[in-house]
Formats: C-alpha cells, structure tokens, sequence
C-alpha cells in the first residue's frame, strides 16, 4: 500500500471518529460540572452556597427528549443545590433531527426540582419565537417562578440575596432599571438573564451575572477556539467566569443544542456553582 493510500485512509478514519464524536457521542452526553468562583462582595454568609444553572435545555433537540430530561431532573435534584435556575431556551426550532415538546410537557418534568432557596426562570428568544406568554404560562402554572425584569428576595438561614432576572436581550424588554426597581440599598443582587450580551448595561452593585444561550460555542477547535458563538462580542462572553470592570459574569455552556445538533469539547452540562468570598 502506497503512503497516499495511507494516509488517505488514516485521514478518512479520523475523520469519520471525529463526526461521530461531534454528532453522536458529545451530543449525547450528559455532566453536572462542579465549578467555584470567588466574588469579593459575596456576602460570607453565603459562602459555598451552590447554585444549579440549567441553561438552554431545548427540549426536543436531538438526544433531548424529555426522557433525557427526567434523568437530568433526578441528577441534579442528588447533587442538592441550594439554588437552581433557568436561564431560558425550554423549546426548539428548526434543530436538524429535532422535534418540538411543548412548553406545558416541558414545564411538566421541571417541576420536580428542589432547592431550598428556590426554582426561578427567565426566558429566552427561542421561548420568545415560540410565544412568550404561553411559555410563562406553562411555568407558572407548575409553580416555577418566573421573573421577566423583576427580582424576588432569596434566604437560606443567614444568607439573603436578592435575585433579580432580566428578559431576553434580543427579544424581550430586557427593563434593567424596572428589574432593579424594587431593591434597597444594602442588599446583595445576584441577576440571571439568558443572553450575556446584556452584561455591558447593567449596574457594578450587581455582585455576579448569570447566563446561558451561546452554548460555548457547541465547536471548540484548538488553536483556533470557538469559530460561531451567538453573540455581538465574538467569543469575549463565550463562556465561563468573565471579570470586567470590577463586575462579575457567568455564562454556562448549557445542555442542548440549536441549529446543528453538534457538540466538540464543549460537552452538555449543568454547571453547579459554588460562591464564595475571598
């Protein structure tokens, strides 16, 4: 055999690996990640307090059914989050093998989860295309609270937080100023929203940002990095811990997928954060 047939064969087998692990294998995993950050205003009353991020869950996208979301309910209900939320994308479109859950089954299977400091939900564009309304509808009506530019107050023994969520940057009011409206001065704000982008507009007193919908990027290439992420920035808010101007944000890389159902080093997961004060 010739070194061209050679190497033809090894590039051909390398790259059949490589689409199996990026539409097969890595699409259909699943990981609760364990993730600590440290955040000078955090209150140390609420140090290591551990908050459950289920971003862009897109139920219906390939391998995430809702089956796979039961399993992912029961999985993070045993890691015992103190707090869980859910920064928007509960539905799909157009994902290539896909097919639509509604809002309402959707909704169904969430509201087994736990905490002690609460369940809270935002929504995102793809919930937003679908019929906004409908969708707080369907959360509401299984007790999940939603909070579309408004806050609520958030304990567990001596930690208190205010928790304020902020709607979808493309395309909701994303009302900072009425989110925030209800606060005193004093308390410790945590916000989440869906879009990171919304990250330059908002208040410093913010102690930390939480958001999903860039999904990493699904595609993470060596040397190169992420080469689409839905975002204005690039891959400035990707993903993971961004410190920038003394303010703090997390973006979560999420559990589905949107477009393609395609994932490279950039695994589904829930991201379980950890908090805490120098």
């Amino acid at each position: 055999m010739s070194k061209l047939r050679i190497t033809s064969t090894l590039i051909l087998i390398i790259g059949l690996a490589l689409t199996i692990w990026a539409f097969f294998l890595e699409p259909n995993s699943f990981r609760i990640r364990e993730q600590t950050i440290t955040i000078d205003s955090w209150p140390k009353a609420c140090n290591n307090k551990k908050v459950a991020i289920l971003a862009d869950l897109h139920v219906g996208a390939p391998y995430k059914g809702l089956d796979s979301l039961r399993e992912l309910v029961e999985k993070v209900n045993n890691s015992q989050p103190d707090l869980i939320l859910l920064p928007g994308d509960f539905v799909v479109h157009g994902v290539v093998g896909g097919s639509f859950v509604s809002p309402e089954k959707a909704a169904e299977v969430l509201q087994d989860l736990k905490a002690p400091m609460g369940v809270f939900a935002v929504l995102g564009n793809h919930d937003w295309w679908l019929d906004a309304k409908r969708v707080e509808q369907a959360f509401l009506d299984r007790e999940i609270a939603v909070l579309e530019d408004r806050s609520a107050k958030i304990n567990s023994g001596e930690c208190e937080l205010r928790l304020v969520g902020i709607s979808d940057f493309w395309e909701g009011p994303h009302d900072v100023e009425k989110a925030m409206g209800a606060i005193d001065d004093g308390e410790t704000v945590m916000a989440f929203t869906h879009n990171p982008d919304i990250f330059l507009q908002l208040p410093e007193r913010i102690s930390l940002t939480i958001a999903g919908h860039t999904h990493g990027g699904q595609v993470y290439l060596p040397f190169i990095g992420r080469p689409i992420v839905p975002s204005s920035y690039g891959q400035r808010y990707a993903i993971g811990h961004i410190v920038e101007g003394g303010k703090n944000l997390y973006v979560s890389p999420g559990v589905g997928t949107s477009i393609l159902p395609v994932r490279f080093l950039v695994p589904p997961e829930v991201t379980l954060l950890s908090i805490s004060s120098n």
